[in-house]
């Protein structure tokens, strides 16, 4: 980053914060916003409420008071977040992406927070849990929204709620639930996602898939190696109040195993990415499925893709997908590894500004700080956007109608034998290494935090500013 790029980011930032004001109706409390926002985006190697107001020589509680007292709309600040997305980063390739990551925290005070599972750390701890709702087209992404999840032992005792300041209003409800809040919400503020993804802890649960498809949005979900199904639809018979089905339905993990549909089934292969230990390659099958609904009957028939690692056989992905039947597996396999983008927003937001630093113990201060973090994260987004100095060219994810251009993924060549065509007609042609070199790459998750941008002008345009541009600011 040159001295002329270190000067414009100032007035850059006044304009783009100027588009929350409305979110307060004074302006002593509107002053704190860039405060805060500048002590994110600041060097600073804690960035809670202490260090970051005396960075910036004001009293820390003054930025205590600016998260959990003084009047103004979070939900407003969402909402307008969410417009700025859907008028200026709206595509017919983008991908929404639902998530949830944990926090570690000590003691008991903080909102929501018990030992359980904690995918930051991998293990069991205590920690509080938030969903989130992700954006991504080609290498742009942020964080749409987030809710905190409230486990239902706090949920059962309202006095601990009332301490942390939980309206009643805010009882337990099941992660998927919330996730479809957070999708209803950003579709309301003109949002349009031509494709959803999420990981199994969401595809799993029948009834998110049902409420998914039934607001007529396109998805590709993880499922785990349990979700039942028939390669072939079974004979049904009535009977009082339900049908009974000729022979049960089979998990997706015996199905890739013993059905000869299946194993005779050519795999196709392709690389989605190349990590610092080498490419990562995947192999896949693509059918169609008519998954076992809740009262066991045979629901509508979707995808099945099923992707193993070539290096590593053992370790095996199930999707399923609600998109056209002739959509291709490129398509869907794209779709299904899109996931890398809010991993990468939950990292960058952890590492650089701050994300899981909050130390109150009030639940509209952790709100508050989360809609101010995924305001400062799309700052960075925008302007890692404009420095890049690259058009749009290749759309590198496919549309709402399956349509994948050139650059969509890497493909490492078919295992022999393997067919040229999908399962519901041909494949649109497959790129060749050399068009694919601009093409995202998943995150890995052994990968050094920001390892790729640590030594590149993009990392200067988009993480912490270090001295000079905090100075600058």
């Amino acid at each position: 980053m040159d001295a002329k790029q270190i000067r414009r980011l100032k007035p850059l930032l006044n304009r783009y914060l100027a588009r929350f004001d409305d979110c307060f109706s004074r302006a002593d409390t509107r002053a704190h916003l860039p405060v805060y926002v500048r002590g994110q985006l600041s060097d600073l190697p804690r960035k809670s409420v202490e260090p970051m107001a005396l960075a910036a020589g004001v009293p820390p509680r003054t930025l205590q008071q600016f998260l959990s007292l003084l009047e103004w709309d979070r939900a407003r600040m969402i909402d307008s977040l969410q417009r700025v997305v859907a008028q200026e980063h709206a595509s017919a390739h983008s991908v929404g992406i639902i998530d949830e990551t944990g926090c570690p925290k000590k003691g008991t005070k903080t909102p929501g927070v018990q030992r359980q599972y904690c995918g930051a750390s991998g293990k069991i701890e205590n920690c509080v849990i938030t969903v989130h709702l992700g954006y991504a087209v080609d290498e742009f992404h942020c964080l749409l929204d987030s809710e905190l999840y409230l486990p239902e032992s706090w949920a059962d005792d309202r006095q601990r709620c009332r301490d942390a300041g939980i309206p009643d209003s805010v009882v337990y409800r099941p992660k998927w639930r919330i996730a479809l809040e957070l999708l209803d919400r950003a579709k309301a503020n003109g949002v349009a996602f031509a494709w959803l993804t999420f990981d199994e802890g969401y595809g799993g649960k029948p009834e998110f898939l049902r409420e998914v498809h039934r607001r007529r949005q396109r998805y590709v979900a993880e499922v785990p190696s349990n979700f039942m199904g028939w390669l072939k639809p079974p004979r049904l018979a009535p009977r009082p109040r339900a049908l009974r089905v000729d022979r049960p339905a089979s998990s997706v993990a015996d199905l890739a195993r013993f059905s000869r549909k299946l194993r005779d089934k050519p795999w196709q292969r392709f690389r989605v990415k190349d990590g610092h230990k080498g490419p990562m390659v995947w192999e896949a099958k693509q059918v169609r499925l008519f998954p076992q609904t809740e009262e066991g009957d045979p629901g509508w028939p979707v995808h099945l893709v099923i992707a193993r690692n070539v290096l590593d056989p053992d370790e095996i992905k199930y999707f399923i997908s609600n998109a056209p039947p002739e959509t291709s597996l490129a398509t869907l396999l794209i779709v299904a590894f899109s996931r890398w983008h809010v991993e990468r927003c939950f990292e960058d937001e952890k590492t650089e500004l701050g994300f899981d630093h909050y130390e109150g113990r009030n639940y509209l201060g952790l709100l508050r700080h989360q809609a101010v973090t995924a305001v400062t994260h799309l700052f960075l987004a925008r302007v890692r956007e404009e420095w890049r100095g690259e058009k749009p060219g290749v759309h590198r994810l496919p549309n709402s109608h399956g349509s994948l251009r050139s650059g969509s993924i890497l493909v490492a060549g078919p295992s022999p034998g393997s067919e040229t065509a999908g399962p519901y007609g041909r494949d649109v042609d497959l790129p060749t290494t050399t068009e694919c070199q601009g093409a995202p790459q998943p995150h890995e998750a052994d990968t050094p935090a920001l390892e790729s941008l640590r030594h590149s002008l993009d990392r200067a345009a988009t993480m912490s500013m270090e001295s000079e541009l905090e100075v600058a600011l």
